[in-house]
């Protein structure tokens, strides 16, 4: 019987899941999601992340057995697991969404299209975001991610039909679900293998968010309901962002929803409210930030190489060699010494979340006072952070370490921002303990605070807390300097007039202060969908 593959990657959904509708509508459908030990042993992988989809993909499991159908998890690499189906019991055509990912799975789409050339099997990608692939053209860009968004969402035929996995490919337990049972073998269906044969760490902060589409629902629900009227003003505090920000960033990331439905359910949300609602407000700026989204994965989709190097190759040489390990080390392990950042590294190993200004702040303290290349710091954050997208991430990453050419240096002091977003401490001492004893006077600064005061408090500076790894004013005057003058290079200012023909938004959003410049949306996107 002929069938069509579905290939889930990051869309573990059946609601509005183009590839999955197209095709049903051809033939009877087999399901799967392949563990790929390859992508999972990249540097910018984390347990967190493999527990995540896997909670997900038990979910999407069960919804598909309400169906009649099941999620065949396969273990191995992409080519392997297809180029098996395949001899086991040839499928007429290969669908799945389309993914900009980290490089691996790049290469690894790269090399699934020269196999499904080779042997003749149509390979349909369904776009999921409003990112174009071959963008040839800037202008047109919003104008796609409007059709893209405001397009039906994709509806599963009546009677939906599934194929059965070949007898050569089931688990050894014939009495077990594909998700239950044990897997042997290199390329079986089955359990997925444990996080540390993958080579994952084992750390996973305890207090993460669980994957699943009900738990996405149910945030979605929570954030359109109520927290959406908190949401401007509040998430650039780090005391309310946990609530005030919409905590939808994982969900988008794994596909537990999708991008069509979140804008069209928070438009439908903002026409129901009457005026003066503050819900309303706080909603149109969550659906700006979606379209954000989708403009910075289109940088990644366009030039898939600002993973790995500058994307103004004007600024390559001005970090690299001055790399500093126990900088690095000090900074991941909460021992910068500033308290702020410190409380936001220990939130971060808890949660897996913080919000986007202080994802902001970790990033600008390790590119200008401590003068680190964003990519090793971009792989410890990859990995830290829950909602990790690839194409925002790498993008940010670039912004606030000034490497972009096209976007204005932004540098966080991280005194000011503790005194600004977290007055009286509350945020800084929630997660420092060893900082609650202190009066307010010292809080921020507590290496300034005599001996005498240290005594009486029972906090040693460089013991119980860090001693700054270098004097802030004079690292950061420094850094930026070196910065600025790379900058006013005539062939660095040359090169950028590409970049931003490019990459730059065409999007001029209005504000009280003017008309915006060009790409200024991303100082209010979150660094990784952290919103």
């Amino acid at each position: 019987m002929s069938y069509g593959l579905v290939w889930f990657k990051r869309d573990f959904r059946l609601a509005d899941h183009g590839a999955l509708a197209a095709a049903a509508r051809q033939r009877p459908v087999l399901c799967v999601a392949i563990v790929e030990p390859s992508l999972w042993g990249q540097p910018d992988a984390a347990r967190q992340h493999y527990a995540f989809m896997l909670e997900s993909a038990r979910e999407l499991h069960a919804a598909l057995r309400r169906l009649g159908g099941r999620l065949h998890l396969m273990v191995g690499e992409a080519v392997a697991v297809l180029d098996r189906l395949r001899a086991a019991a040839p499928f007429a055509a290969l669908y799945s969404h389309e993914e900009t990912g980290n490089g691996a799975s790049y290469a690894r789409d790269r090399a699934v299209a020269a196999w499904c050339r080779a042997r003749g099997v149509r390979w349909h990608e369904v776009p999921q975001f409003g990112v174009v692939r071959r963008l040839a053209d800037r202008d047109r860009w919003q104008a796609a991610w409007e059709a893209q968004v405001g397009a039906p969402q994709a509806v599963l035929p009546a009677g939906l039909s599934f194929a059965a996995l070949p007898a050569a490919l089931q688990p050894n337990d014939a009495a077990a679900g594909p998700m239950d049972s044990v897997a042997e073998g290199a390329i079986v269906a089955g359990r997925a293998p444990e996080a540390v044969a993958l080579g994952l760490d084992p750390f996973e902060p305890p207090r993460r968010q669980q994957g699943g589409r009900r738990a996405a629902l149910d945030a979605l629900a929570s954030f359109l309901d109520a927290r959406s009227g908190q949401y401007r003003g509040g998430i650039s505090s780090p005391l309310k962002a946990p609530t005030a920000c919409s905590r939808l960033s994982p969900y988008l990331a794994c596909g537990c929803l999708s991008l069509r439905e979140l804008v069209q359910a928070t438009r439908e949300r903002i026409a129901a409210l009457p005026q003066g609602d503050r819900r309303r407000a706080g909603l149109s700026a969550f659906v700006s930030r979606l379209y954000w989204h989708c403009h910075f994965i289109q940088k990644l989709e366009s030039e898939p190489a600002l993973e790995f190097r500058n994307l103004h190759r004007g600024y390559d040489g001005l970090r690299e060699a001055e790399w500093n390990p126990a900088h690095f080390a000090a900074l991941v392990a909460g021992r910068s010494g500033w308290p702020l950042v410190d409380a936001c590294v220990a939130m971060l190993r808890e949660t897996g979340w913080i919000n986007f200004r202080m994802r902001a702040m970790l990033v600008s303290v390790a590119a200008y006072p401590l003068w680190l290349h964003w990519r090793e710091v971009g792989l410890w954050l990859a990995r830290a952070f829950l909602d990790y997208e690839p194409g925002i991430h790498w993008s940010q990453m670039q912004m606030h370490s000034g490497t972009t050419g096209i976007n204005t240096t932004r540098v966080y002091n991280p005194i000011k921002q503790a005194r600004d977003h977290d007055p009286q401490g509350v945020f800084v001492r929630r997660w420092l303990p060893a900082l609650r004893r202190l009066p307010d006077e010292w809080l921020f600064e507590p290496w300034r605070m005599p001996e005498s005061l240290q005594a009486r408090y029972g906090v040693r500076v460089g013991e119980d807390i860090a001693q700054p790894l270098v004097d802030l004013e004079t690292a950061t005057r420094l850094a930026k300097a070196r910065v600025h003058a790379l900058r006013a290079r005539p062939e660095v200012r040359a090169a950028k007039a590409a970049i931003v023909e490019r990459h730059g938004s065409r999007k001029r959003p209005e504000s009280r202060r003017g008309r915006a410049r060009a790409d200024a949306g991303p100082a209010a996107v979150q660094l990784d969908l952290g919103f």
